[in-house]
């Protein structure tokens, strides 16, 4: 299985939001908990219903999402 298969858009779901294997759960959320400096072990004790492959998933895809927008030229 792809990682990126881990990510469902549903429009009736968050918003439309990509989240995690049709959960409640974004891929915001996710990155979010990371940014806070949660480790992996963390994220997945206060979220029993994600799993580490979810995680991953989260970060693939927001690499795929930098790796296709456009470039922002620096000042």
């Amino acid at each position: 299985m792809n990682l990126l298969d881990r990510i469902t858009l549903e429009s009736d779901k968050r918003g439309g939001k990509p989240c995690i294997r049709g959960l409640r759960i974004t891929v915001s959320d996710v990155l979010e908990y990371l940014a806070s400096g949660m480790t992996e072990s963390e994220i997945l004790a206060d979220i029993p219903d994600l799993e580490l492959e979810d995680i991953r998933a989260a970060l693939a895809f927001a690499a795929e999402r930098e790796r296709r927008s456009d470039s922002i030229p620096i000042r």
